[in-house]
């Protein structure tokens, strides 16, 4: 096992930097996700931990040793890819062994290796098959098996589950969460689908545009966004955004004002607003109260989404462009056209100034022991 540390790494192709100024410690055994928007870098900043691509300046280590002008071979990683990358001609055996028969390593270790790693991802029986006699799971376990009988110091996957289907990588996910518990070994995995990386996360990386916005737990994220870009990000539906001004503020809360008239209190720390400043106002739709007038707002649904035990109300509010979102109890019966009061929790308000920067958000037990 082994830490990775980046410090200052810069990459570029030509003229056009993609990452910038990376500075991450990923810990020993920790499973790190990294995850953002298509075109961020989270592929080519798992590239450079592998040595897939170079890196234009900085310095990493992996377990302490500077690995810049390290081949790939050498740096005590294994990388697992999107595409399961299979040799077609080969049985499951002979594609979990290839690595280690290039290596020259003997063939009773060989052996162990690959039917130690078949018992774990459960694929022993299939060893003798090739791999188009496989559904997609078995292929991504033999592709994690190819990683696991090197040994390696480092795991990388690069949105390994992205070609299953959706019940496919609900099981997957599992398999993952039960492999980084067996081996406790490093694991730095990208995916654009954030319940992969709620659900595996020790901490997640979140990356725009080349840069780290914010780094933590699961829920630190999803509780406590640094700027406007995470809040978005992280949380599925997306955060309710609503404009706004400040109409009071202080150390403890604020109250502001939503272009429909509605007065908003938020339990947030506001002291460095100011009466009149623009700012929005943030929600999400599984903090929002249907039927619940006390701090609410009045919005008119315009597709009710049945889902069983959850129902998605979209809405339009005379503050926004955009649809406003409310995830409502099942049993709770909306219709299309009818208006709805959407109560808001003070301790679930989110409040961002004109530059995106978060205020602080208050619990209600902060917020009374300070009261």
């Amino acid at each position: 096992m082994a830490e990775v540390k980046l410090s200052g790494v810069c990459k570029s192709f030509g003229e056009n930097q993609i990452l910038h100024q990376i500075n991450l410690d990923i810990n020993d055994g920790e499973f790190m996700v990294f995850v953002g928007p298509s075109g961020c870098g989270k592929s080519t900043l798992l590239r450079v931990i592998a040595g897939l691509e170079d890196i234009t300046s900085g310095e990493l280590t992996i377990g302490g040793r500077m690995v810049n002008n390290v081949a790939p071979a050498e740096r005590g990683i294994a990388m697992v890819f999107q595409s399961y990358a299979l040799y077609p001609h080969m049985d499951l055996y002979d594609n979990m062994a290839f690595g280690l028969q290039l290596a020259k390593v003997p063939k009773t270790e060989i052996d162990q290796a690959v039917h130690q790693a078949a018992k774990i991802l459960n694929i022993e029986h299939l060893l003798s098959r090739k791999p188009k006699d496989l559904s997609g799971g078995q292929r991504q376990r033999v592709a994690i098996g190819r990683a696991i009988v090197r040994k390696p110091e480092v795991f990388l996957f690069d949105e390994p589950l992205s070609n299953l289907d959706t019940a496919l990588r609900v099981r997957m996910r599992y398999e993952f969460a039960k492999l980084h518990e067996e081996f406790k070994t490093t694991m730095v995995y990208v995916t654009h689908d954030q319940v992969e990386a709620m659900t595996l996360a020790d901490r997640i990386v979140v990356l725009s545009t080349g840069h780290i916005e914010q780094v933590g737990a699961p829920l630190s994220l999803y509780e406590r966004p640094d700027n406007l870009f995470v809040a978005e990000f992280i949380g599925s539906p997306g955060m309710n955004l609503l404009n706004g001004n400040i109409l009071e503020c202080s150390a403890q809360s604020a109250k502001v004002q939503l272009g429909g008239g509605e007065v908003i209190y938020c339990l947030v720390d506001a002291s460095r607003a100011s009466v009149g400043d623009n700012v929005k106002l943030g929600v999400r739709p599984e903090h929002l109260r249907a039927g619940v007038s006390d701090n609410a707002l009045l919005a008119q649904v315009t597709f009710a989404e049945c889902l069983g035990s959850i129902t998605y109300a979209y809405c339009k509010h005379p503050d926004s462009s955009e649809v406003l979102t409310a995830a409502v109890d099942g049993q709770t019966r909306v219709r299309d056209g009818e208006s709805i009061l959407l109560g808001i929790p003070p301790e679930w308000a989110y409040l961002f100034d004109a530059q995106g920067r978060a205020f602080y958000r208050h619990t209600k037990s902060e917020h009374n022991s300070a009261a």
